[in-house]
């Protein structure tokens, strides 16, 4: 049913009337066009609103292109020389994909996307994506990842690649220095490509938090980048995913009209249709519509045109809204005459509506997507509407253009080569000058085509590319000189706590706001917290930082009158993405790489609760890897049994083993104020200083909520061990057996205490150790060992932990409130004998100590271990660690100590 059948049905009191209604409007659109009748219509649902006539809802407009054909812009460039470098791309792109199947190397590939999506990609080179050189600053382009090899085609065809690079595609060591990776991974091909897209969903999320960050910077006097617009290109298949879909008010509530989606909508996923019984762009148009978003719709090619203005009936269109995406998926994969007898066929008006037309005539009929003229409108249209990020739904084929074995199979993505019929029908479709002799001197290795420099072709592409700014995707490697915090900044950190008691949350803050502070630095922090920053004590920013919002503070705030009221401002430094890890990281991630897109360095400082950080947002987090970023994560409330009542879903025990697992994150698990100053300081320099050779990492530092003392930095406090992952926080001097305590965090305290207890019952003399990061310790040593292997004949590398042990005497006893997992990591490493007291098994709700004392990592089960292995060694009598476990009541819950009430959950 058309939206006419439906207004006439609402409207049936007097059909009569709603006929001279509806002619009344037809002749206005004939008379007076599209544009004026979209005003009127619009003046008079807004006067239906004041009157209370209750409108219909609608939430999906027909099943055609949303740009009337008289409101569709003159193409501004020369198609056909476009089109004839753009069927070189398309065949350039698909011979790299064959060629990595040749004999021996095999290594995949996808040819079918970028063969439905050249022309959504080349009128968005040729006349939309502004590059670094351009005035205004550029444009970011996240593109779509199976389309990568489209990307490299292009490039190859501006003399960015060679042949030998293209033959390096998904060879990154074999053909190292020729090597492309299979997607846009900035790790991998860093002066290249800008976002990692392929980890489906992250793309949407990550171009939504871009647009927020460009805003950013601009409200905050950073940056002018009012002439800097985000693309994402993305496939329908993939808003199906949560992450595609969840952030989509966000760009509406900021009125991001910086940002638009271009969503490939060729109906299929990597297996069959996306629906198959539905309708994907209309159920996508009813989606961005209702998260306020503007949405255009790209159904039809200029073919269809005239077929559509003869629909006085609304036959066609009556068709085109019933037929399901799965039938429009079998019409591409058959023929003309099939689409006549099926489609048309339909009804007897639409079947004599294409009498006149052949059977090639009707599979001439093309998707929108594919029609240079409604892609250019669709483009134009978007980057001039203001108030609304932009949605463009394209409809394309997958495969397009590869034949019959492609085209709209299911199989189509996962075809990685093509047959000799194959290469030669795709040849002859694009007009490709090759001859059938050199596609079968060696079917495997077809060969690329690029035209001569002073060919018409490349030099209308380059002149286009040079007037938009450069060539597309490019990443800007290095960036300014920033001026790092003065020694003064962290004066806070090293004073410790006095007599007071303090939690290393507090520290921390404590720690920000000085930075904060600092008159040249303070401005490129970018403090990130997701709805709780009462819980880390960070609304002390509130009133001074601010909360970022680019409307402002329209209302008038509850707690107006306190000290620590809740303000927000355009100018706000602090990001609250509310109760949304997953678009923390997003904005983490834009943050943290605006050293890069924009040449201004942002320290980003995300806090979080540490259970939900890696384990929930951790291929965010993989993705933030790709793409450089660098800040500083902060696991707040960290530890199994620190963050007491709230129980098993909020005791992290695990988050360093899963931080472990990304190669550019560091984990620190600091227990000092001053050792948090320390590391933070070393990454800053790290990262943002100029001189490390690989600056491209993140800081995951964990916090405790617990307060303790905070001691004073000492005077011979050893730095490197705090950056490297160990050093000596107390000797024992007194005569007796020796032994070594380590552990990390809240737990160093526990350590203390059982050096204590060991002096003073038991005569054991025990240093403890501050292990301020397992994860770098045993990276470390993994160095060291492999260092030693790959040079034979050298003097073997000692691990740092190892040195750092070097004369120390004893068992070394481990103890932490992650699991047994977290210090295990260096054992290998380790010369002494080795224990592990480790909180193993899921967290619940309990006291601090009562937690402990069932774990068995306490500092009376720290006393027990010691004197086991002592007992072991024959160092103490064999009878001591039994009376220990006696005295300590080691089995009762209750009796446990370790750890007061206090800090908040």
């Amino acid at each position: 049913m058309t939206l006419v059948d439906e207004f006439a049905q609402a409207s049936s009191f007097d059909p009569e009337e709603t006929s001279e209604w509806i002619e009344s409007f037809d002749a206005l659109v004939q008379a007076r066009g599209t544009q004026t009748a979209e005003g009127i219509m619009s003046s008079l649902m807004s006067r239906a609103g004041q009157a209370s006539v209750n409108l219909p809802l609608v939430h999906t407009t027909d099943y055609v292109n949303t740009i009337p054909v008289d409101q569709e812009p003159e193409f501004p460039g020369d198609e056909q020389v476009e089109r004839r470098y753009r069927a070189y791309m398309r065949w350039n792109a698909a011979v790299m994909v064959h060629r990595g199947q040749r004999p021996g190397v095999g290594v995949g590939g996808h040819i079918s996307t970028y063969a439905g999506a050249a022309t959504l990609y080349e009128v968005g080179f040729n006349h939309f994506f502004r590059g670094k050189n351009h005035p205004g600053g550029g444009d970011q382009v996240f593109f779509q990842g199976h389309a990568s090899p489209g990307m490299y085609a292009r490039a190859f065809m501006e003399g960015r690649l060679s042949e030998e690079d293209m033959d390096g595609f998904r060879q990154e060591k074999s053909r190292q220095g020729h090597a492309l990776p299979s997607y846009p991974h900035p790790r991998s091909l860093p002066d290249f490509w800008e976002f990692p897209t392929v980890s489906m969903g992250i793309g949407p999320a990550n171009a939504i938090y871009q647009a927020q960050s460009n805003r950013y910077l601009q409200n905050r006097g950073i940056k002018d980048t009012s002439d800097q617009h985000v693309w994402a290109f993305l496939g329908d298949g993939e808003m199906d995913e949560p992450e595609a879909r969840g952030f989509l008010q966000l760009a509406a509530n900021e009125k991001l009209d910086n940002l638009t989606f271009v969503v490939n909508c060729n109906l299929q996923r990597l297996d069959g249709p996306v629906r198959g019984n539905g309708k994907i762009m209309q159920e996508l148009e009813a989606f961005f519509r209702g998260a306020g978003w503007n949405v255009i719709k790209v159904v039809w090619g200029r073919e269809w045109d005239d077929l559509l203005a003869k629909d006085k009936e609304s036959s066609l269109v009556k068709i085109m809204n019933e037929t399901p995406d799965g039938d429009y998926q079998t019409y591409k994969a058959e023929n003309g005459a099939f689409v006549r007898e099926h489609f048309f066929g339909k009804s007897p008006e639409t079947k004599e509506m294409v009498a006149d037309l052949t059977d090639q005539e009707i599979w001439n009929l093309k998707r929108g997507g594919h029609d240079y003229h409604k892609v250019y409108a669709a483009y134009k249209a978007a980057t001039e509407f203001k108030g609304k990020p932009t949605v463009i739904l394209t409809k394309t084929v997958k495969g397009y253009g590869l034949g019959p074995h492609f085209e709209a199979r299911n199989a189509t993505h996962q075809m990685k080569k093509m047959t000799l019929e194959d290469l030669k029908g795709f040849r002859d479709y694009l007009r490709i000058p090759i001859t059938d002799e050199q596609l079968e001197a060696d079917p495997y290795l077809p060969p690329y085509y690029r035209p001569a420099d002073d060919s018409a072709e490349f030099k209308y592409m380059m002149e286009r590319r040079a007037a938009l700014g450069g060539s597309v995707p490019s990443r800007r490697a290095k960036s300014k000189e920033i001026h790092l915090p003065e020694d003064k900044a962290y004066e806070t950190a090293s004073r410790g706590s006095g007599k007071q008691q303090a939690a290393t949350t507090m520290a921390f803050v404590r720690l920000l706001k000085d930075l904060m502070r600092d008159k040249d630095f303070g401005k490129r922090v970018v403090p990130i917290v997701p709805d709780e920053s009462r819980t880390f004590g960070m609304d002390a920013f509130f009133p001074t930082a601010k909360i970022y919002n680019p409307a402002g503070q329209n209302y008038l705030s509850v707690d107006r009158d306190l000290v620590l009221a809740y303000k927000e401002s355009p100018a706000g430094q602090l990001i609250h993405p509310g109760i949304n890890e997953a678009g923390a990281v997003a904005a983490f991630t834009a943050a943290g790489t605006a050293y890069s897109t924009h040449d201004e360095p942002l320290i980003p400082i995300y806090v979080f609760y540490s259970m939900f950080g890696f384990q929930r947002t951790g291929d965010s987090f993989w993705a933030a890897a790709d793409q450089m970023t660098r800040g500083f994560i902060m696991g707040a409330t960290a530890g199994r049994t620190t963050l007491t009542g709230e129980g098993l879903q909020h005791a992290d025990g695990h988050s360093p083993i899963l931080a472990a697992t990304n190669s550019a994150v560091l984990t620190y698990d600091p227990a000092y104020g001053y050792e948090i100053g320390h590391i933070m300081r070393s990454g800053l320099e790290r990262m943002y200083g100029g001189k490390h050779e690989d600056p491209n990492v993140m800081y995951y530092i964990t916090l405790y909520n617990e307060p303790y003392q905070q001691p004073k930095e000492p005077e011979d406090l050893d730095v490197e061990g705090i950056v490297k992952g160990i050093y000596r926080v107390s000797e024992n001097h007194m005569e007796g057996p020796r032994a070594q305590l380590m552990a990390s965090g809240v737990a160093v305290p526990w350590a203390l205490e059982a050096q204590r207890l060991l002096a003073e019952e038991w005569g054991v003399s025990a240093d403890v150790w501050s292990v301020t990061s397992w994860n770098e310790l045993r990276r470390d040593g993994l160095a060291a060992e492999r260092e030693n292997f790959m040079n034979p004949g050298s003097e073997p590398r000692v691990p740092f932990v190892a040195q750092q042990l070097e004369g120390a005497q004893g068992p070394v006893i481990a103890a932490t409130d992650y699991m047994s997992l977290v210090p295990d990591q260096i054992r290998q490493f380790v010369p002494n004998e080795f224990a592990t007291l480790g909180a193993d098994g899921f967290g619940f709700s309990d006291t601090r100590a009562a937690a402990r004392r069932f774990f068995k990592i306490d500092a009376q089960s720290m006393v027990v271990r010691t004197l086991q292995m002592l007992a072991k060694r024959g160092e103490v009598d064999a009878s001591a660690p039994g009376a220990a476990f006696a005295k300590y009541q080691l089995n009762d819950v209750n009796a446990g100590t370790s750890g007061g009430a206090g800090g908040d959950a």
